[in-house]
């Protein structure tokens, strides 16, 4: 005779909860697509690498362009895949009310709708670091894949305000992605050799988007954050 105790039954009498797939029409655009691994391994070869220490303060970065494009304007004769600090050429166009928030949470939605100052009324997103979904853009944060303190050690010191203005608002780059705010919080300024996004299907794509901004910005790297990612590239 088999005793089952009044226990088991209870617990085999509770529903079961599973968490049921994301489906793939609710993931938008996303950030813009990285450069390819064999790409990223080149330019990680060719970073400087720097102890990254200087003071910083987030506010010498200006946020939030009201803007759809924010672009390095260069000179004809210019030609180059790599942004030099040193030009000062930039600027910003300007379309209708949508700030840089706004316009990466319609990028990276599915269903976005706004109201007449371009605020996110309702909408679905899932955020790429985590893979959790929200139909509430004000649970959502943009993160600076590089964020503006990383930037600043590692080279945007040197910068005019305009060229760090550029940087903070960069929509071309894979550079400006929504994500769950406390998982923005939990990264903080903190680069790939101290933390990476906790969905492992993004590392990859991470670690490429990671190195091409720094690329594109002449930013410098530090010998356990170069570490890192060749670690990670090596894997993807």
């Amino acid at each position: 005779m088999v005793l089952i105790s009044a226990a088991t039954i209870l617990l085999c009498s509770l529903p079961v909860a599973f968490t049921a797939p994301v489906p793939k029409s609710l993931y938008g655009r996303a950030l813009p697509t990285p450069i390819a691994v064999s790409t990223a391994r080149s330019y990680l070869s060719e970073f400087a690498v720097d102890s990254n220490s200087p003071a910083y303060a987030r506010d010498l970065f200006k946020t939030w362009d009201i803007s759809a494009h924010l672009r390095p304007v260069l000179p004809s004769h210019f030609s180059t895949d790599s942004f030099l600090p040193s030009l000062p050429f930039f600027t910003i166009i300007v379309s209708g009310t949508c700030d840089t928030r706004e316009t990466v949470l319609k990028r990276d939605g599915t269903n976005v709708v706004t109201d007449s100052s371009c605020k996110a009324t309702s909408g679905n997103w899932v955020s790429p670091y985590d893979g959790v979904p929200t139909t509430l853009g004000s649970d959502l944060d943009i993160d600076h894949l590089v964020p503006l303190k990383e930037a600043w050690l590692s080279g945007a010191r040197n910068w005019t305000p305009a060229q760090r203005e550029a940087y903070a608002n960069d929509l071309t780059r894979p550079q400006l992605v929504a994500i769950t705010d406390n998982l923005n919080e939990s990264k903080g300024d903190r680069d790939p050799a101290q933390w990476m996004p906790p969905l492992a299907s993004f590392q990859c794509e991470y670690a490429r988007a990671w190195v091409q901004v720094k690329k594109f910005y002449a930013l410098t790297l530090d010998s356990a954050e170069k570490t890192a990612l060749e670690k990670i590239l090596d894997g993807c």
